[in-house]
Formats: C-alpha cells, structure tokens, sequence
C-alpha cells in the first residue's frame, strides 16, 4: 500500500519486492542494501518534498510504503541539524537502512551487560554515512545511534523494516556506564 505518492514510487516498490524474496535474513538485508544504493542514485525515483522539511524538536517518521504482500515497511527520516536517537534497539526485526540527502553519524552498539534492569553497551565505532550509502541490522546486533552531525543542513534517510515498526527499547544513561530501558511507541509524522 502506497502511504504517500511520488515520482518513481513503482520503481522501488518492484526493486525493493524482487529483493526481498530470499531465505535468510542475512540473504534479504545483502540484496536490500545493494539495492537501496543503486534506488538513492536512480534519477527516475524523487522522494517527496515533504521528507525533505524537518520537524523542529524531533526528527520525523513519513511511512512511504507498507507492502501487503510481503510485510515490510519503507519509512522516510528527516534529521534536522543535530537532530539524533538515544541508543535504541529496532525490536527484533531486520532493517535496512539509506543515507537519501545529506550525511548521518551512525554508531553501533554491542550489549556486553545486563543487571536487573540496567544494561551496559561498548560502542563499535562511529561512522559518518553519505548519500548513497546503506547498512542493515540483524537481531542481536540491533543497538546504534543515529545522529545527523550538521550544524545546518538537513539529512535523510530511508528505512526498510521487516514489519510495521511501531515500537522500540530505547535506552537512558544512568551513572558508571549504565543504561535504563525504556519502551518507546513510535508515531509518524503529518505530511503537508
């Protein structure tokens, strides 16, 4: 189902369909990152206008497209300048995820502790991501940070869920390094 309407919306759809017909999560998240990098240079495919306005105090959710047939969700982020995500998880589904406009700091996260209710993450390094560019996430290793490191320019990516991501853990620094969880219901943002 075709949630917002542009330019070359068919295009994707069927590339992103033909991509996610394999066995294996490793196998989907592979074909879907080659294939959302070549979809970010295509010149037939133009996202709307509306992802490319930020939300002052958040960055905005705009779901594109929910595919009936196999599941899966493209969702639109908008990153306005040091806009960003504490380290949160993407409740256990698979995601692809496409630098479209602009650049995103990107660190991964490992969980090396629980206890009780606490949990403790080692950073795996942080990357900056340029247009054009993709990476996916497989169960466990789900925890990252995203953060668009502009002091004035907008960034924005596109997401391809396994299902509707409605939901996530995200998790609050406490003190000597550890983190409280917390569930976060995630809501879309208005299109004009």
């Amino acid at each position: 189902m075709l949630t917002l309407p542009f330019p070359g919306a068919q295009r994707l759809v069927d590339a992103l369909d033909a991509a996610i017909c394999r066995d294996c999560p490793t196998e989907i998240t592979d074909q879907l990152r080659h294939t959302l990098c070549r979809l970010i240079r295509d010149p037939e495919v133009k996202l709307p206008e509306c992802v490319f306005e930020p939300v002052g105090d958040h960055y905005a959710r705009r779901e594109l497209y929910r595919s009936d047939d196999h599941g899966y969700s493209v969702i639109a982020m908008t990153w306005g300048p040091g806009q960003g995500t504490p380290i949160h998880d993407h409740a256990g589904m698979w995601c692809v995820e496409g630098v479209w406009y602009g650049q995103l700091e990107i660190t991964p996260y490992e969980m090396t502790g629980q206890n009780d209710e606490r949990y403790r993450f080692e950073s795996r390094g942080t990357m900056i991501a340029g247009a054009g560019s993709a990476g996916s996430l497989i169960p466990p290793h789900e925890y990252h940070t995203i953060m668009n490191p502009s002091d004035d320019d907008v960034a924005v990516s596109l997401h391809i869920y396994r299902g509707p991501m409605t939901s996530c853990s995200v998790f609050r620094p406490l003190e000597d390094r550890w983190y409280q969880r917390d569930k976060r219901q995630l809501s879309l943002d208005h299109t004009h």
